[in-house]
């Protein structure tokens, strides 16, 4: 059995402007995984996942394609990242087979809840990173990346792939996204093997080196929100001019975050954090729930804090000292229905001793 894991994300900032190229983000990897188990089959193969046990998916293989036995699934992900990876494995000469590919996720809780750690984007570059293995294809992070970025394009996805990149990263990151308009331009001019050698227009992955002195605390608000929903409502309703300003002011402070965490200059990454917690809030109030808010306002007495991703529910995150108690915070928080969550910054490159560490 071959087997592959991944982790979730969350934003730090930079949000909404990160989905046009060239405008910055900083992500974070964290200690929930995806796992991908693929075994080899014969006639029939199945995708099964722990989350729909109820309905594992059947498929064939005809004439090297995948065949799947219904159209109307929830596997959409796992089923585009195996359609680029077997157009690339081909390229690359490998004969193609049958297997059952099983998903076993910790990104939601024992309900089945999601905790808004961009599952899309984990079980996309787990299930990369797994069939890699089982066709013996030599695993390049920023191969996995863009092939990532191609299977979530051939699903009209409005994201940034910030949190593909953070999943095959992991630890801290900056972050821009591609010219995605190049590569659906060039997808069809090149071949597949072609085109992920090119650099892409825009792409930056930047790993960030953690601040010494300061740790994140994530509180979940128990209200799941949807990202590609609140992109598209936020940008149908900004008007143009304000928007402009949103993206010029938002790179500005995102810069000036990542050069604080460059200069290990926490107090200028507090102070950023709270600028772009403002900005956001200006583009549109709803980003900011009225749980989130109140995540944010108790905590200023301990860091900075802000919403992560999309908003409208989910997480938010603070900065706080690493010597500092919160559990008056915590407890507070558990008042008004918001979760602490028990994660941390995962970084597959930090073998420090209680670090949770899975083959990433």
């Amino acid at each position: 059995m071959i087997q592959a894991s991944a982790p979730g994300k969350l934003f730090i900032a930079g949000e909404y402007a990160v989905v046009n190229h060239g405008y910055p983000s900083i992500l974070v990897a964290v200690n929930r995984f995806i796992t991908v188990s693929i075994e080899e089959a014969h006639d029939e193969g199945t995708i099964i996942s722990k989350q729909y046990a109820h309905l594992p998916l059947k498929w064939k293989r005809v004439n090297n394609a995948f065949v799947i036995e219904k159209r109307d699934n929830p596997f959409h992900y796992i089923i585009e990242a195996i359609n680029v990876v077997e157009e690339y494995a081909l390229e690359l000469g490998k004969t193609l087979s049958v297997y059952d590919l099983h998903v076993d996720s910790q990104l939601d809780n024992a309900s089945g809840a999601k905790y808004g750690l961009g599952s899309s984007g984990t079980v996309t570059i787990t299930t990369i990173k797994a069939l890699f293995r089982y066709y013996g294809i030599p695993e390049d992070d920023m191969i996995i990346f863009k092939l990532a970025s191609l299977a979530h394009l051939n699903l009209g996805s409005n994201g940034s792939f910030g949190d593909l990149a953070a999943s095959i990263m992991t630890g801290w990151i900056a972050y821009q996204s591609f010219d995605r308009e190049w590569v659906q331009w060039h997808r069809n001019k090149m071949s597949l093997q072609q085109l992920l050698s090119q650099p892409w227009p825009s792409l930056r992955i930047e790993k960030l080196k953690p601040l010494s002195k300061y740790e994140l605390l994530i509180g979940w608000t128990k209200s799941p929100a949807s990202t590609p929903s609140l992109v598209d409502k936020i940008q149908r309703e900004a008007d143009k001019e304000s928007y402009e300003h949103f993206l010029s002011d938002s790179r500005d402070v995102v810069n000036d975050m990542i050069e604080g965490f460059k200069q290990d200059d926490g107090e200028l990454v507090l102070k950023k954090i709270t600028e772009n917690r403002q900005l956001l809030k200006t583009l549109n109030p709803s980003i900011e729930t009225e749980s989130l808010q109140f995540l944010i306002d108790s905590s200023k007495e301990y860091g900075a804090g802000k919403s992560s991703g999309a908003g409208g529910g989910d997480c938010g995150i603070v900065l706080i000292k690493k010597d500092l108690d919160v559990n008056k915070l915590v407890e507070l928080w558990k008042q008004h229905n918001i979760e602490k969550l028990a994660i941390r910054v995962y970084d597959k490159h930090d073998k420090q001793e209680g670090m949770d560490h899975y083959e990433s």
